[in-house]
């Protein structure tokens, strides 16, 4: 048997020998809920788009790109036979995680929180010290100290409809509702589980129809980090205070001013990270100015394949799973060369280039490079594994920070159509 299982195995059973213990110290099961996402339904008053065959395919469409050969591309979409599709149901995915918890312990955040080292000593210091929450003023290895409730049955409430389900080995739930009513925009799920109160999980409904959307990496891309290299990650995570991490500059303001040219763009955050950072990820993000949106996050520890979950496969299936769910919308993908994300979104652009609207890749300094663990920067701009990516019938833009990322993007994607 491979020492992962064991190790898969004995996880378990210290977690199954926990939860009786701490039922008799007052502990009970508490929902931990997380932003998801889905779809409206296709709006009763215009039947007629639904009628139309081209209808169906068409989405947000950038200038025809020259080829290699440097004439335009200007291949007509095929009209040829196309078999009936039927109006598309609405959608949501929602995401949670139950864990054991005292009844007086925070909503979620780290179960055990302790005061900052020093207090303000000035009034500069007290501001900054007001403006940081005591959720932020954590070190990370707290938000790791949890006992997952598995296999809790669980109703999960959204709009009209419910959908019973369980809770799995390490107590997550994600779930699909179909055919909810919900108008797009922000809305709740209500999520009941034995033994639990009922909580709130917030779901981005985007509407139907043709539009941009961002999918944006999360270490080294929006936050530096200097991930995945083991030591600097294990000191960043688990070590240093939440408050201490810094975006990565112009990041913010680039996916804002999309949003602004665009209206309507929903915002992705697709990350190797584990779940049990999302409610300081969540802080960071809204003090920082990024957009609001689901973060789709993984679980750490041993797998039936593995010590650890493949971060690499976790972001090709999310990324797939993207496309299946939301296929109205035509992305734009955020990353950096420190590891895997030009070879990934090289893949996505390849298999899905009429899906993809631009590649934007933020290069690390070599020193950054070297700390998360990547290969030194390619002379080109771009290293040897993004072979795939260089090649792709897309757009791609490499740059240090949000700035340069933005200057070099193409012009329709940062600014408004004369026609709007």
């Amino acid at each position: 048997m491979p020492l992962s299982d064991i190790a898969r195995a004995v996880e378990d059973q210290f977690h199954r020998d926990s939860i009786p213990v701490l039922k008799r110290q007052g502990w009970r099961p508490r929902v931990i809920p997380y932003d998801g996402y889905g779809t409206s339904a296709p709006a009763e008053s215009a039947p007629s788009s639904l009628a139309d065959p081209s209808s169906e395919r068409r989405r947000w469409q950038a200038p025809p790109r020259p080829r290699i050969d440097g004439r335009p591309d200007t291949a007509p979409d095929s009209q040829a036979a196309r078999p009936k599709i039927s109006p598309p149901i609405s959608m949501a995915r929602v995401l949670a995680r139950m864990v054991m918890r005292p009844q007086d312990a925070p909503a979620e955040g780290p179960l055990f929180r302790s005061l900052p080292a020093s207090l303000p000593a000035s009034p500069a210091q007290a501001r900054d010290f007001a403006l940081t929450s005591l959720l932020d003023a954590q070190r990370g290895w707290r938000l790791f100290i949890e006992v997952p409730a598995a296999f809790l049955p669980v109703t999960v409430h959204v709009g009209r409809a419910s959908v019973r389900t369980r809770a799995d080995r390490s107590g997550y739930i994600d779930v699909v509702v179909r055919d909810h009513g919900l108008e797009p925009g922000w809305h709740e799920a209500r999520i009941a589980a034995a033994g639990a109160e009922a909580v709130a999980a917030k779901v981005l409904i985007i509407p139907e129809g043709p539009r941009l959307g961002i999918i944006s990496d999360i270490d080294d891309t929006a936050m530096i980090t200097h991930v995945p290299r083991v030591l600097v990650a294990a000191w960043n995570q688990l070590i240093k205070y939440s408050s201490a991490r810094e975006p990565v500059p112009g990041m913010a303001e680039l996916y804002s001013r999309i949003q602004a040219a665009h209206p309507g763009t929903p915002m992705m955050y697709l990350s190797t990270g584990a779940w049990n950072v999302v409610p300081t990820l969540r802080s960071f993000l809204s003090r920082h100015g990024f957009p609001s949106g689901p973060a789709l996050m993984t679980d750490w520890g041993p797998t039936n394949t593995g010590w650890f979950r493949s971060g690499i496969e976790h972001k090709r299936t999310e990324l797939r799973r993207l496309m299946i769910d939301l296929p109205q919308i035509t992305w734009i993908l955020f990353g950096d060369d420190g590891q895997h994300d030009p070879h990934i979104y090289g893949e996505a652009a390849r298999h899905h280039a009429d899906r993809i609207a631009a590649v934007a890749i933020r290069r690390l300094t070599a020193t950054q490079q070297v700390l998360a663990g990547g290969l030194t920067a390619h002379p080109m701009g771009i290293g040897p594994e993004a072979r795939t990516l260089a090649e792709a019938d897309v757009p791609v833009v490499v740059g240090a920070d949000g700035y340069e990322l933005a200057r070099l993007l193409p012009r329709e994607l940062l600014e408004t159509s004369p026609h709007r």
